[in-house]
């Protein structure tokens, strides 16, 4: 599944795509350079480093955003839990985009792609949990209908500093 690649200006935008093994590399690489406390409460990737697709989660857990036909970003969409009696929701579960490209809309246009391919797949929520500290992702998910449905005060240590964790939601 593939989804929009210019605007009505001419002006490139992310092209979104389901990710291939072949992206593999390039999605471990790009998590790796991008990992921040602002973002991820795991400790930092150290050498030698997993595999990006593992049991978990492969490539068809993953969108990928290409600007100009580079990889700019992903985001991981999985299911909350393995009960039956949750499958009609999906989470986010990981939203990464490069530093040089932040401002192009690639975190919106994958955010986008997510719930188009959630409601593919059945869908009829979307949530996912954020950092307290996260503004840009907050405002942005905010800006795409989702809401907050609860907080964890200070349920993370990062870095000295206690975090919040927010759970929000949208419904599809």
């Amino acid at each position: 599944m593939t989804y929009g690649r210019r605007t009505v200006t001419g002006m490139p935008v992310p092209y979104t795509r389901l990710a291939t093994p072949d992206d593999e590399e390039t999605l471990g690489r790009l998590d790796r350079v991008t990992w921040s406390t602002l973002h991820s409460v795991q400790e930092r990737p150290r050498q030698p480093y997993a595999p990006f697709f593992n049991e978990r989660y492969g490539p068809e857990d993953h969108l990928v955003a290409e600007l100009a036909g580079i990889v700019v970003g992903f985001i991981r969409l999985g299911l909350p839990s393995p009960l039956a009696c949750h499958a009609h929701v999906r989470q986010i579960q990981g939203l990464v985009v490069a530093d040089e490209a932040r401002g192009a809309g690639v975190g919106r246009a994958l955010v986008r792609a997510a719930q188009d391919e959630a409601r593919r797949r059945g869908a009829r929520r979307l949530t996912l949990r954020v950092l307290g500290h996260n503004t840009p992702a907050r405002k942005l998910y905010e800006s795409e209908g989702f809401v907050v449905e609860g907080i964890l005060p200070e349920e993370f240590l990062l870095d000295g500093t206690y975090v919040d964790d927010v759970m929000m939601g949208r419904r599809l």
